[in-house]
């Protein structure tokens, strides 16, 4: 397993995340429990959840949440490995009914730490990240009611999630003023289908010595060899795979084409292409099965020459590079 400081910290991740959305929802505790073994055997250091993550499995809990978090805690306690494992959740999005049941609130932070605690079975969280941008409540407030957590303990770094390049920057500019770390990380939505976040994200994250977490590095599936499996659903009788639109569909193909040409898989393509990326500390992996862990597994060691990286590009262009020159001068 190669490892990789995250931002300007001095704490090393691995490549690979393991993110456990999946976690209690399409995959039960006792398959989960094997991902992670595998996982942590693998060299994989990181893992990542969320209070929200686990879907509506069960009664007792109203709105159906976090259930992956206490699959990641029953791990960490059965497995004797709290202290070898960096540890990330959220919060942000509503666990509990009311007008105060979500977003970053001094209230809710508070509240969502001793849940998310009391989950996860442990005394601290390594990597507690805002799941979205909150545009209704102040800085002042936010990093106030973290300062509290990670003066008691609680908090040991805080990340951002789906933030904009501006709202980075305000987050940092207060943390500057209250003499505190602030962000060393963001987590955003990153692939060869989606790279918006070359423009203003990146860049920004970069200026401010952040980490950047990768999720759906396959773009849910689709640069998994989504046409291939959907031509062979339909053999079957069974409906296709839905995509974007024609001219999606025409990169698609291109890009299968390409990868069965160069004789690799396509779903090591995508995460290879993520993991070229000097900015990206590394991708997040939600493998549903073990067969789809060892797959990220693999594409670790899966190196893109230029010539591949050029046609990849063509194939997905990105947005044209950073602002302003991606639209001006």
């Amino acid at each position: 397993m190669q490892y990789k400081k995250l931002g300007r910290t001095g704490l090393f991740v691995s490549r690979l995340c393991l993110g456990t959305m999946n976690f209690g929802d399409v995959t039960d505790k006792a398959a989960s429990f094997s991902i992670m073994d595998r996982a942590f055997e693998a060299g994989i250091n990181f893992f990542d959840t969320a209070d929200v993550y686990g879907g509506p499995q069960r009664p007792d809990i109203p709105l159906g949440y976090g259930i992956s978090e206490e699959i990641v805690g029953e791990w960490l306690v059965r497995s004797g490995r709290r202290d070898e494992v960096v540890l990330a959740t959220k919060l942000y999005q509503p666990m509990i009914a009311g007008p105060n049941g979500g977003r970053l609130s001094a209230y809710h932070i508070r509240k969502a730490c001793e849940d998310s605690l009391r989950r996860l079975k442990t005394d601290h969280i390594d990597l507690w990240q805002m799941h979205h941008f909150d545009r209704t409540t102040p800085w002042e407030e936010i990093w106030e009611a973290m300062d509290v957590l990670i003066g008691q303990g609680k908090v040991l770094y805080v990340g951002s999630c789906n933030f904009p390049g501006w709202g980075i920057a305000a987050a940092q500019g207060e943390a500057r003023a209250r003499h505190m770390l602030g962000l060393v990380s963001e987590q955003s939505r990153y692939s060869l289908a989606c790279r918006a976040i070359e423009l203003e994200v990146l860049p920004s994250a970069r200026y401010h010595g952040m980490g950047v977490l990768a999720y759906s590095p396959l773009d849910g599936g689709l640069l998994a060899g989504a046409l291939q499996k959907a031509a062979g659903r339909a053999r079957r009788d069974k409906p296709s795979l839905p995509l974007r639109d024609a001219h999606f569909h025409e990169r698609l193909a291109a890009y299968e084409d390409l990868c069965s040409r160069s004789g690799l898989a396509p779903a090591d393509v995508a995460q290879a292409w993520v993991l070229a990326n000097p900015d990206i500390t590394c991708p997040i992996v939600g493998p549903r099965t073990m067969a789809q862990l060892e797959s990220s597994i693999r594409a670790l060691d899966l190196v893109l020459d230029e010539p591949m990286l050029e046609k990849l590009d063509a194939i997905f262009p990105g947005p044209g590079g950073e602002a302003p020159e991606a639209y001006a001068w």
